[in-house]
Order: C-alpha cells, then structure tokens, then sequence
C-alpha cells in the first residue's frame, strides 16, 4: 500500500510493485521564479537584476554595494549604441569608493607585486635552507647559485 509523507517542504511518497506498474498520471508544475530554491541567474525571469547572484562574488554588498549597483545598473539598463557610454560618472564613483578600501579590493598591480614579492621570499628561503648542513644548523660559507644547486664541501662528505 502506497502513502505519502510531509517532511518541511518535501514530499516523499512511498510505492509498491504495484504502484509502479500502471502508468503514472503525476502533473508536473512549472517553475515558480518566486521560489527561493529555485536558482536564478544574473537576470531574473521579470528582466530586473539579481544582486544575490554569486556570479557578482558579493560585490553588491559591502562598503562600496551603492556604488556597485548604480554602475552595473547604468550598464545593465543602457540603450546607448555604445553600451553604458553615459555610465562614466557612476563607474568613476565606484572605482573611487574601491580605492578608499585597498584591503578590500586589491589593485591588480597591488596583487601583482604582493605575489612577487612572497615568490621571491620563498625562493630566498629555499637558497637559504640549501646552504645549511645537514648535520650542522648553521649556516655553511660557500655559497650555491639558484641556478646549480651544487653541494657545498660540508654536504659532500656527509
């Protein structure tokens, strides 16, 4: 015997071999697009933009979201035959408020430099550990190119 059972917003619905024998005549519902489970795209099916989309990586939040939204809005919205041309002064808005919150939003040369910055550190610690001794912690006196990585006199008797 067949039933069904109510769990939050799921329905399980319990079959037998019966059941599933004769030809199901289930009706399928569309789509509400006011379904908060219902994933939506950047547009939402009435044409208006959805800022909880995390294609926008949460950019319509935080301390520069007005500006954000103004920008992308102008973008979004505009009829111009170059699109968002009449959109300068909002974009100029947002790049300034983003620049107020570098720790924020990183400049790419900012992003740039810092990942040098921290590969070249490494790689002087790297160097740095190639001329320890293996049997001693200090430091040996020869000194070993990046390039060969030859064993000093101490690491080759060891």
């Amino acid at each position: 015997m067949s039933y069904c059972k109510q769990e939050g917003k799921d329905r399980i619905i319990f079959v037998t071999k019966e059941d599933h024998e004769t030809p199901s005549n289930a009706e399928l519902i569309a789509d509400d697009p006011n379904d908060p489970y219902e994933e939506q795209g950047l547009v939402l099916p009435t044409g208006e933009i959805n800022w909880n989309c995390p294609c926008l990586g949460g950019m319509a939040s935080g301390p520069c979201g007005s500006q954000f939204k103004e920008a992308f809005s102008c973008f979004h919205y505009s009829k111009e035959e170059v699109k968002g041309s009449e959109c300068i002064n909002q974009f100029r808005s947002m790049q300034e408020c983003m620049q107020s919150y570098p720790e924020l939003y990183p400049q790419e040369e900012d992003k740039e430099s810092s990942s040098q910055a921290e590969s070249q550190s490494g790689t002087a610690s790297a160097d740095n550990s190639a001329l320890l001794s293996e049997n001693d912690s200090t430091p040996s006196t020869s000194v070993v190119s990046s390039d060969s990585m030859a064993p000093t006199d101490n690491q080759a008797t060891s």
